[in-house]
């Protein structure tokens, strides 16, 4: 007997040993116990098609009394064990794990049997991501083994025994084997699959003779990939998507069969008649895995407490001692008493529930960032509530000030964890996760995993790509389905007309559809989540499975944030906030000059509330770069509302948004804050309640205290009130209006009125705003709006900088500065910072003597990189003097050919030039010399590393070879495309001024001069700046385009068959003609244009121009024929006997004459012509005449 045989025969079970195996033509019943143990979701990712609700219900279906889940991760384990749940069947968790063999990767499926297994799941999971040595998703096959307690091994043709069996080896199975059965005992089994795939059915014999020798039982699996034979193209696809394969690809390699979905047990038992003992293992496998995962139950991390002390008595502790502190800084006038009577009132109810841990863990990371000068928010969401939290510094809102309410965060009355969601700046977030990593231990924090789905859009795309269809349709069959949130093909195909005649129309783009649709919503990949960070009192991995992607970007939970809680881990919310970043800059950059010039500095965190300047901007609209306060529609409420308070700043936040939009309630509240309508209140005992938002009820907070009020809920009924209204379920509503209607009638108000105002109150409250969210919010409103109305330089340079690279937003952004009357400079190589910043102006070019100077890392393709090797040369060897210079000092490793070019593209090296040279020399110079500049600092580098000197000193800043030729400057158009190219817009110049002339002759009014006037058509031409489409009530398209002459902006309606018969022209950068009516923008009282006509430059100018004129000098001795043929060259082949007529101008020294061409030589004419003759003849040379 052989040593593997020797060790089977000792490892083999004495008991349950499964019978032998049943012949060919044994009897299958009807009904047949079957559970299938191998499947795969949607959140294996790189297969799978199936969804886990779908997947518990159809198993349900078929009568199954389980089915386990066994993707290649457990991302949906929580989900899949709920959903079988809810269909009543019994989940059985399970996994794929891939191991290494020598340079091979096997596969087998475990499944959990009890408690144990199910930890050693996770812990076995987790190493699969936690051990570079293994490879990314792969387990040591050594802790594989060792770690099979509380869980059933199945074996199949991927894994080692299978693969030694398939091979032949029967020996080297056996000692698989045997190392198998070492951990998992009684619990292995051989997986057998018949699903028609090459050498399946060859391995089942082995299989099946190979259990019979070695005791080991045999399973039967269909391998599932999908739900039904129908779903196999669709799955096909998804794999497809996922490897970057095209479907009809002769190359790509068929691994799945159309005979992978979830077959019944009927089915599994006819494919298996000859093997009737597998599919009877499988249902007692099943029966023996009765392990379900505890959900519900939270478990908080420790926080270290002193010795002789409790959480409870700290957390008072400090409470107290931080209430005491806050009390010089309140700007209430309520007695101490009010406060210690809240402070008690909150800690008896924090202890009472049991979280006086969780908040000593919120102080303690919230601190720490602010003691390392990480900015923190004041507070949002119901955790401003708290006065608690105040006084731990948690939050930085009084909410005796605010009229806050504690049960909004705590409700004695309904058990909930406490959820605080804590901004940190964008920029510094990070440092705060690593805190906290560090003080609870890496192996007890993580972050949270997100899904990414095939949304809309991308899932044509990917299936067009799949398909083989070609990129233009696949594109303009994408950019057919809206660009919204939460937009769907159904929804995209029910609203969009053009969309469905394109379905109907194109047998290819049908295709498409159909298949997307199948796939829309199905998990793509994985990332991480924004802001969810989880602290696990031990190890993660006694709670959670762990994931790191490939490129190593950080450990993250493998449930989602739902799941992560329901499995037991209390989420922390530490949400990364551009705007507090942008307050940062901003301070930081005014403090250094106010501290450079013996000023105190400014501390934004305690601002006067009542600052006049900042309502006075605050009342012009002018809110670009406001937090909460950008959008067109809050610009038109802000105007009508005219703040002038903290309040009326919390109100706007809760005010804008759909519900009190509809409701009337924005009317009511402008109108009654205005005197333009009588503050009424709905009874005189919610006066007190509704008094600082004019009698209209806005908050859920007011929801709250006017049940207290009238009807003597306590707040924590009052809360359950508000969440009872919130969902609407009539049988909860019935009841609540019962005890609402006995409150009142206690209270001695009128049946009738209380039941008019209850109507009341659940109408708002479908709509009504957290308070405690809206006022953290108006805060951070009030400190960017105070920023941008005394430091406006320095507040729009911080915002640009945050928004660096993002194109569409530093055009907007810019154009907003010029609107304020900031200069924006050209980014200056030796004065440039990576980020942008505000700037002396010694010529008083900008308003409050400052300017914004442009960032270096807003110059694209220039990052942080090159832009701190530049400024560290800077800073150790003075400012370059010229190109080679810089070229000499700067590695081209580091800054290499194509950023030097966007440097100079830029406008970042015109300090070069010489005295006499404009920019449109300066950058043509240096990009003429930039090739043979880099080449000698390159072979001068390599020359002083080899230990040679350079004869002459070093790199010349313009080495110019005597027989190169002369430099031509940039054409006005080149050095604008430069810089559009480099930075993304045009900044020294506007492409609108080539045309400024002829646009004069057709076009009285510039958008400046425009002013209302119905009936009367008006035409005007400008650039294109922004285009969007967006769908009227009706259902209609429509397109609103914003058109800049350089004297204004203005926007422009198109629709109808207008904008049916001239979309394509509404390209951005476009310079169009648009007549049209010019009315008043209801939403912002600016000038609108109602398109009634559009033409292009190129028609405007072939419907106006009378002819184009060239003007020739000399004597007519010297004409000759040069000009003829120069002029026949310029033309070309644009003749056109419906073209623009020729006219020559000729000045002699002794005559002068102006000859029109015949017919014969009428041009097109257009842009191309006219670049052609002016190269020919001149740029004064050639003009265009117009009708006087």
């Amino acid at each position: 007997m052989s040593e593997a045989e020797v060790a089977l025969e000792e490892t083999a079970p004495a008991a349950e040993l499964p019978p032998a195996p049943i012949v060919a033509d044994a009897i299958v019943p009807v009904a047949v116990e079957f559970a299938h143990l191998a499947v795969h979701s949607e959140y294996s990712v790189s297969d799978g098609l199936i969804r886990v609700k779908e997947l518990a219900a159809r198993a349900a279906e078929l009568n199954m009394p389980a089915v386990a889940l066994t993707d290649l991760h457990l991302f949906g384990l929580v989900k899949f064990q709920t959903a079988c749940q809810d269909a009543g069947i019994k989940a059985i968790l399970g996994a794929d794990l891939r191991f290494a063999q020598g340079d091979e990767l096997r596969r087998c499926s475990v499944l959990v049997a009890n408690q144990e297994g199910y930890g050693n799941l996770l812990a076995l999971e987790s190493s699969a991501y936690a051990d570079p040595d293994t490879g990314h998703g792969t387990v040591d096959a050594t802790r594989l083994r060792r770690g099979g307690r509380g869980l059933a091994v199945l074996l199949g043709a991927d894994s080692d025994v299978g693969h030694a069996l398939a091979s032949d080896r029967p020996d080297e199975a056996a000692e698989a084997l045997a190392a198998w059965r070492e951990s998992f005992a009684d619990r292995v089994y051989l997986q057998v699959v018949r699903t028609g795939r090459p050498g399946e059915n060859e391995f089942v014999m082995q299989a099946a003779e190979f259990a019979a020798r070695w005791q080991v039982p045999l399973v039967a699996s269909n391998d599932v990939r999908f739900l039904t034979a129908d779903d196999f193209e669709a799955h096909e696809t998804r794999v497809c998507i996922q490897d970057g394969r095209v479907l009809n690809d002769p190359r790509r390699e068929r691994r799945y069969s159309p005979q992978q979905y979830l077959r019944s047990g009927a089915e599994m038992a006819d494919v298996f008649a000859d093997l009737p003992e597998a599919i009877d293992n499988a249902a007692e496998l099943a029966r023996r895995c009765t392990h379900e995962v505890q959900l519900g139950e939270y478990f908080l991390p420790k926080y270290p407490v002193p010795s002789g002390q409790t959480l409870e008595t700290m957390l008072e502790l400090r409470a107290r001692e931080g209430l005491l502190a806050r009390s010089n800084t309140r700007r209430t006038d309520l007695p101490d008493a009010d406060y210690d009577a809240r402070l008690d009132y909150e800690l008896d109810v924090i202890k009472r529930m049991g979280f006086a841990g969780y908040f000593l863990i919120v102080q303690e990371f919230v601190n720490w960032a602010k003691r390392n000068d990480v900015p923190v928010g004041p507070g949002r969401g119901s955790g401003a509530a708290s006065l608690v939290a105040y006084s731990l510094g948690i939050t930085d809102l009084d909410p005796l000030e605010y009229d806050l309410l504690f049960e909004r965060l705590l409700n004695p009355e309904r058990v909930s964890m406490p959820d605080f969601d804590i901004d940190f700046c964008m920029e510094k977030r990070d440092q705060v996760i690593a805190h906290v990593a560090e003080l609870y231990g890496r192996e007890s924090v993580s972050q949270i995993a997100t899904f990414g789905t095939m949304a809309a859009r991308a899932v044509v795309r990917d299936v067009a790509r799949v398909q083989g269809k070609p990129f233009g349709l696949a594109d303009r069959l994408s950019k057919m389905i809206p660009f919204e949130v939460g937009m769907t093909l159904a929804k995209a195909v029910e609203q969009e007309e053009e969309l469905r005649d394109f379905i109907a129309g194109n047998d290819e783009v049908s295709e498409i559809m159909e298949m997307a649709e199948k796939l829309e919503g199905i998990v793509r990949n994985v990332g991480k989540h924004a802001g969810g960070v989880v602290i696990a009192p031990t190890a993660l991995t006694d709670f959670v499975p762990l994931y790191a992607d490939e490129a190593g970007s950080g450990v993250v939970s493998q449930f989602d944030l739902y799941d992560v809680e329901q499995a037991g881990l209390v989420k922390f919310d530490f949400l990364g906030l551009k705007t507090l970043t942008i307050i940062d800059w901003a301070a930081a950059a005014i403090n250094e000059e106010r501290v450079a010039l013996g000023e105190a500095r400014i501390d934004v965190q305690n601002l006067p509330l009542d600052d006049p300047d900042t309502y006075a901007f605050l009342k012009t609209a002018e809110t670009t770069a406001i937090f909460q306060l950008e959008s067109t529609g809050m610009k038109d409420l802000i105007r009508r509302l005219q703040p002038d308070s903290i309040d009326d700043i919390t109100a706007l936040v809760a005010l804008y948004r759909p519900g009190p939009l509809q409701s009337g309630a924005v009317d009511q509240y402008v109108d009654r804050k205005h005197g333009r309508a009588p503050v009424t209140y709905p009874h005189a005992s919610l006066t007190k309640v509704l008094e600082t938002t004019y009698g209209v009820m806005l908050y859920q907070e007011q929801v709250m205290s006017g049940a207290q009020e009238l009807a003597g809920f306590s707040l924590g009924q009052a809360d359950l009130l508000r969440r009872a209204m919130g969902k609407k379920k009539p049988e909860e509503m019935a009841k609540m209006r019962a005890m609402f209607l006995e409150g009142a009638r206690e209270q001695e108000v009128d049946e009738g009125i209380a039941s008019g105002i209850f109507d009341q109150m659940e109408k708002f409250a479908g709509y009504a705003f957290n308070k405690a969210h809206s006022a953290g919010y108006a805060l951070l409103t009030y400190q960017t709006a105070w920023l941008k109305a005394h430091y406006p330089a320095h507040f729009m340079s911080a915002v640009l900088s945050a928004d660096m690279h993002v194109t569409d937003k530093v055009v907007a952004l810019v154009d907003e500065a010029h609107r304020m009357g900031l200069a924006v400079r050209p980014p200056d190589l030796n004065e440039s910072a990576y980020r942008f910043r505000a700037v002396p102006c010694g010529d008083g070019g900008g308003r409050g003597s400052h300017a914004i100077l442009y960032g270096l890392g807003a110059v694209r393709g220039v990052g942080e990189g090159p832009v701190e090797s530049i400024r560290a040369e800077i800073e150790a060897a003075g400012p370059f003097s010229d190109l080679g210079d810089f070229c000499r000092r700067v590695d081209s490793k580091k800054a290499n050919k194509r950023v030097v070019e966007a440097l100079v593209r830029a406008g970042a090296m015109d300090g070069f030039g010489t005295d006499d040279e404009d920019r449109d020399m300066v950058r043509a110079r240096l990009l003429d010399d930039l090739p043979a500049t880099m080449q000698g600092a390159e072979q001068a580098a390599h020359g002083a590393s080899a230990g040679m000197q350079d004869l002459f000193g070093g790199v010349e800043a313009t080495p110019r070879h005597p027989d190169r030729p002369p430099v031509t400057p940039l054409s006005w158009r080149e050095r604008l495309d430069g810089e559009k190219e480099a930075l993304g817009l045009f900044l020294t110049g506007h492409p609108i001024e080539a045309y400024l002339d002829e646009i004069r002759a057709f076009c009285p009014n510039n958008i400046a001069s425009l002013s209302p006037n119905r009936g009367t058509t008006r035409r005007v031409a400008g650039l294109v700046v922004s285009q969007r489409t967006r769908r009227s009530r009706r259902g209609d398209i429509m397109s609103f385009v914003v058109l800049d002459d350089r004297s204004g902006r203005l926007e422009v309606s198109v629709f109808g068959d207008l904008l049916r018969n001239h979309r394509q022209k509404l390209a951005k950068d476009a310079v169009l003609v648009f007549e049209g009516e010019v009315r008043v923008d209801d939403r912002n009282g600016s000038n609108q244009l109602r398109a009634s006509a559009i033409e292009t430059m190129e028609e405007a100018r072939r419907r106006h121009a009378r002819s184009i004129c060239i003007r020739l000098g000399g004597d007519a001795g010297e004409a000759g024929t040069e000009p003829a043929t120069a002029l026949r060259k310029a033309i070309g082949t644009h003749l056109s006997p419906d073209g623009c007529p020729l006219v020559v101008e000729y000045q002699g020294n002794h005559a002068a004459a102006r000859i029109a061409l015949g017919d014969a030589w009428r041009v097109d004419a257009s842009d191309e012509v006219l670049t052609a003759l002016r190269s020919a003849f001149g740029e004064a040379a050639v003009r265009l005449d117009f009708p006087a």
